[in-house]
């Protein structure tokens, strides 16, 4: 497991969003203190990938409705060994919203995160409540693709970006939104 490379790429998002740079350091020292950090029977925690996906057209943004938290968020999920979160991320979106093929914007190889969040998940079944610090990338969906919903999901829909709050009032995808917004030079 490369965890220098997640290392650096947490390094360079923090100087790029310097309000991501406590949750940046925060993750790094969750790392430092656990090198199964990518697997989900790290009991405290673990790493997950996340992507905020655009339509083709910049309109909307494709939310899902998570059948175990029962809300709308961004698709994504648990890196299960993959140092690579933007390919964790890739893989998730896919999973849960049937999309094939996306673009990415500029800005590095492998292309840099657009927010970084922690949050805890709630008990659920045999497993305790842990942290997902998550690692978020920017998507934008290929044209003519339809979603679907995964098992993990009730739903899957298109949103108007301007609309997201109406959906969610959670500030992680509130700031992911405005972040897009600024990346696009939509502002």
């Amino acid at each position: 497991m490369d965890l220098a490379g997640v290392k650096a790429l947490l390094s360079a998002h923090a100087r790029r969003w310097p309000a991501d740079a406590e949750r940046a350091v925060r993750i790094v020292e969750f790392i430092g203190a656990h090198r199964d950090c990518l697997l989900r029977t790290c009991v405290p925690g673990h790493l997950t990938g996340s992507a905020w996906i655009l339509s083709p057209d910049h309109a909307s943004v494709l939310l899902v409705h998570h059948r175990k938290l029962g809300r709308w968020l961004q698709p994504g999920g648990h890196a299960d060994g993959d140092a690579d979160l933007f390919q964790v991320a890739i893989r998730e979106a896919q999973e849960e919203t049937g999309l094939r093929s996306f673009t990415t914007r500029p800005g590095g190889d492998p292309p840099a995160p657009l927010d970084l969040d922690i949050h805890e998940i709630p008990a659920h079944g045999g497993e305790p409540p842990h942290l997902h610090l998550d690692v978020r990338f920017l998507l934008v969906a290929a044209p003519g693709e339809i979603p679907q919903a995964s098992e993990e999901s009730t739903a899957v829909r298109w949103v108007r970006r301007e609309r997201v709050g109406e959906y969610s009032e959670e500030e992680s995808l509130q700031r992911m939104e405005r972040r897009a917004r600024e990346v696009l030079g939509q502002l």
